[in-house]
């Protein structure tokens, strides 16, 4: 089994999620800032929007002619940090619970505010959402109508003779 996918198994709950705001903490961009695009659980790896920037040789295609593009690489997991909102700087985060119960990311460390760091618009818009029934979809009745009725009294031919 290769590290990059048993990693996975000894990540704790990933605090940085798609649309944060991070800082780089190693690595040739080090010290930039940037929005994450992708977040990859199964490899430790963020993409960072215009960090990490490497050439890739593009062979010709039928639409398109190749080339040498410039595009983003991922970065791993442990070499960015979040964005403290109030003084700016990267810092250690942690969920906390609120006086209402709700969960939430704070700052947390050395220098760090211990201000809540929000969730970003894009993913409160995407758990908002609900399925809208539709005429395809099952009754409530015919969910709960009971169909199966045991196997002793499915029709098994039966050894009386």
């Amino acid at each position: 089994v290769r590290f990059a996918a048993m990693a996975s198994k000894w990540q704790r709950a990933w605090r940085i999620v798609k649309g944060d705001k991070v800082a780089i903490t190693a690595g040739r961009d080090k010290g930039s800032v940037g929005t994450v695009t992708l977040v990859d659980r199964d490899k430790n790896k963020v993409l960072v929007e215009g960090r990490n920037l490497v050439k890739k040789h593009v062979k010709a295609q039928a639409g398109s002619s190749g080339g040498i593009v410039t595009i983003p690489a991922p970065i791993d997991y442990s070499n960015v940090r979040l964005i403290d909102p109030e003084t700016g700087r990267p810092c250690r985060t942690a969920y906390r619970y609120l006086e209402d119960g709700s969960k939430v990311r704070v700052s947390v460390g050395r220098g760090a505010s211990g201000a809540v760091i929000p969730f970003p618009e894009s993913l409160k818009e995407r758990r908002s959402a609900s399925a809208a029934v539709g005429e395809k979809d099952t009754t409530q009745d015919d969910v709960l109508q009971k169909t199966f009725r045991g196997f002793a009294a499915s029709a098994v031919p039966s050894t009386d003779e």
